[in-house]
């Protein structure tokens, strides 16, 4: 089986409950869209890599805006996953990172990833020195190669930590949040996917 989820940010005991649950096995997929919290506080991420690569499934982790690309990780090699490139650690071979861009084919499906988004919370991470990575979001280059290997295709499904600007979910958004300095050009650019 594959199941999806979004931002569990680095808590996973609903997950470890949900494997109980419905009995998974490293044969089936968790696809976590983004802010799995993974690859975001250095030596505590190899604790919780070690708990995750204990529990009776394999991840695969889509990069969202609060942690650490995995190409920018010197631990993580390139892997074959899915007739695509994806990222793994020797040591933690079932949480797979997918790589922003990459197209796989999942079931028959063809399946495109687009990790990154903008952290509206990055100036207070700064101010109290918490973990804020430069190249959470897609550059304008990567969109470009990004749109011009997609263009005129089809996919069945894209993996994204972010969604197309026309479904941004303005009725959830915080009051103390001036929209003025989101950055959206991610939101634009999916729209421009989609």
């Amino acid at each position: 089986m594959i199941y999806i989820t979004g931002d569990t940010h680095g808590k996973f005991s609903r997950i470890e409950k949900f494997c109980q649950e419905f009995n998974t096995t490293k044969t089936d997929y968790l696809i976590i869209l983004g802010d799995a919290g993974i690859n975001y506080f250095g030596s505590y991420d190899n604790e919780l890599k070690s708990y995750l690569e204990s529990l009776p499934i394999t991840f695969l982790l889509v990069y969202g805006n609060h942690e650490e690309r995995p190409e920018n990780i010197k631990t993580y090699k390139e892997i074959n996953f899915f007739d695509g490139v994806a990222y793994a650690e020797d040591k933690y071979p079932n949480l797979i990172f997918a790589k922003s861009s990459e197209v796989y084919t999942i079931e028959g499906m063809k399946v495109l990833v687009i990790g990154g988004a903008y952290s509206i919370d990055k100036n207070m991470r700064l101010v109290y020195d918490y973990p804020w990575f430069k190249s959470e979001q897609l550059t304008k280059e990567e969109m470009n190669n990004i749109y011009e290997n997609v263009n005129n295709k089809h996919f069945d499904i894209v993996l994204s930590h972010t969604c197309p600007y026309k479904y941004i979910p303005r009725e959830m958004f915080l009051p103390f949040v001036d929209q003025s300095k989101v950055d959206n050009s991610m939101e634009l650019f999916l729209d421009k996917i989609e």
